[in-house]
């Protein structure tokens, strides 16, 4: 077994602890002291890690990643990859060329609805695209299948249950803090841990279960690409609805709303058709493994 790369320990939650970490630095005496003086970085340092190592840990406790299989052979990899990139460069130069102060509002406000629209979006959409793919599949393929459906839907269940106590943990935080305005700056500091904790646990499991799709290849190898592929058209919807059309000429503009979905819908056919051709991975026949 090859040995893994600093991402994956990253991923897999092996952090070292933050005591480790420090005697890792290797600083002058000096630049210590100056690091000491500075007290607020250094103590934002010292309580944010060890509660950032605790949660990867125990989001991959919960979800390891070895348990999330998604089958990518290293060329469709670097495909989804390169489309990514360009469409982030895309998207980048758009809004150079055309964009202006409020665009870059625009933006902001258009990434944070897409954060925190497409985890429902995904939890309505999912269960419909599996249920198409079970009625397809044959009867002798479906209670594997259905065997299968029960883990991933523990996980979705756990991870949205996560996923909804943090805006929760939040208000409550923003609740009591106003009730002890006395001692806020203090009181905030112990408020903001639980608050912190839920975040990163919900940004590590995000990590394992959204690129698998709640592990749903186990279901079918193919569920990951078709949940994709429709998912995207879902949140460009959402997108211009509330956020509306980006800036620029109306071809840009349309450009911009219908390329990137259709970029990523190219992808997701061509990966399907890549399973079918390499795999032996069809929607009639064959389940994931």
């Amino acid at each position: 077994m090859s040995p893994r790369s600093g991402w994956e320990r990253f991923r897999e939650g092996d952090w070292p602890p933050f005591t480790d970490l420090v005697r890792r630095v290797r600083l002058h005496g000096c630049a210590w002291a100056v690091l000491l003086v500075c007290l607020w970085p250094f103590l934002l340092l010292a309580l944010g890690y060890p509660l950032a190592r605790s949660a990867a840990r125990q989001a991959h406790r919960k979800f390891p990643v070895r348990a999330y299989p998604r089958v990518v052979d290293p060329f469709m990899k670097r495909v989804q990859d390169t489309r990514a990139w360009t469409a982030l460069a895309a998207s980048a130069l758009i809004f150079v060329v055309y964009g202006a102060d409020q665009d870059l509002a625009d933006l902001q406000a258009q990434y944070f609805l897409r954060v925190t629209t497409t985890p429902w979006l995904l939890l309505l959409t999912a269960p419909l695209v599996i249920l198409a793919v079970f009625r397809m599949a044959p009867p002798s393929a479906r209670p594997h299948m259905r065997a299968n459906l029960a883990a991933s839907g523990r996980a979705a269940l756990w991870y949205f249950g996560a996923f909804t106590a943090l805006p929760l943990l939040f208000a409550a935080m923003v609740t009591l803090s106003q009730g002890f305005s006395t001692l806020q700056p203090v009181f905030m500091i112990g408020l903001m841990g639980p608050v912190f904790w839920m975040l990163c646990y919900v940004v590590f499991a995000s990590l394992t279960l959204v690129p698998s799709v709640f592990g749903v290849s186990r279901i079918h190898a193919a569920l990951p690409a078709l949940v994709t592929g429709v998912l995207v058209w879902e949140v460009a919807g959402v997108g211009v609805v509330v956020s509306g059309m980006p800036p620029g000429p109306l071809l840009v503009q349309l450009c911009a709303v219908v390329g990137g979905p259709a970029s990523v819908t190219a992808v997701a056919w061509w990966e399907i058709t890549r399973l079918r051709e390499r795999y032996g991975v069809t929607l009639r026949a064959r389940t994931g493994s």
